[in-house]
């Protein structure tokens, strides 16, 4: 593909992202500011929140809402829900705009946004980005439950499947990171913080329940995908969904007893 056929295959999607949801597209550019702007930061500050530079958090929250955001902009335009989808649309950008905030001003503060319960305060803000993501997540939930029980779609099987099962898989995995919460640590075996993997800062040293997370919410892009570029029938996106889960299991089996997923050389 040339640079110029790529530029009108962008700019042809940006267009038709702009139609499809206005206001999660416009939230999508501004975590991409976010993403820049915390890219920048990271290089002119080097103050560190559990032995990684402060604003690596923010950066990579920045970056996943904003892949979110853009997803769901592109399929909740196949929902005949119209008014459900501007409510879900606008939980999205509160909730998403409410983490945001606290992780970034936490980053400023130099302290821990997640599983930080040291203070009154630390622990209420906390607290509140629980409640706002059990809230979307439940909200996505809803969604999903409406991908199933609409009988007419303009996609294909394949497709749309991939979606029904995609909103699925993003739930479980969502839910998977309430345990974290629960145990206010990602780190099994040892304590947060130990040396990790380039920017993703999965530890190297003990099992991470962020891996399997990380893979399982991304079922949201991977399987809609699998389902409109390659599989031709329902049953080859059931297949892939299939294995694809039984991997992302293997990394949380594989976390729970204490296994990194690449092991630090001693």
């Amino acid at each position: 593909m040339t640079s110029s056929t790529f530029n009108k295959n962008r700019m042809k999607f940006l267009s038709e992202l702009k139609k499809r949801n206005r206001l999660l597209y416009t939230f999508g550019w501004i975590c991409w500011i976010g993403v820049l702007a915390t890219m920048i930061a990271s290089t002119r500050d080097e103050r560190e929140v559990m032995n990684i530079n402060a604003w690596i958090k923010p950066f990579k929250f920045f970056l996943s809402i904003a892949i979110f955001t853009w997803t769901m902009a592109w399929y909740l335009f196949y929902l005949d829900k119209k008014i459900k989808v501007k409510i879900y649309s606008a939980v999205i950008v509160v909730v998403m705009s409410v983490e945001l905030f606290i992780i970034n001003m936490q980053a400023i503060r130099g302290v821990p946004s997640h599983f930080n319960i040291s203070t009154r305060f630390d622990q209420s803000l906390y607290n509140m980005m629980g409640i706002a993501i059990v809230v979307l997540t439940l909200w996505t939930l809803y969604i999903a439950i409406l991908f199933f029980r609409q009988k007419n779609f303009s996609i294909s099987q394949s497709y749309l499947w991939g979606i029904r099962l995609g909103l699925i898989f993003f739930v479980i995995f969502s839910f998977e990171g309430g345990y974290m919460a629960v145990r206010l640590a990602h780190s099994v075996g040892g304590l947060d913080g130990s040396p990790g993997l380039p920017i993703l800062n999965w530890s190297r040293s003990y099992g991470d329940l962020r891996v399997a997370h990380f893979f399982g919410i991304h079922s949201l892009q991977v399987l809609p995908l699998i389902g409109y570029y390659i599989a031709t029938k329902k049953l080859q996106v059931f297949v892939f969904a299939t294995l694809y889960f039984l991997m992302v299991a293997s990394l949380l089996i594989l976390a729970l007893y204490k296994h990194p997923l690449v092991q630090a050389q001693l």
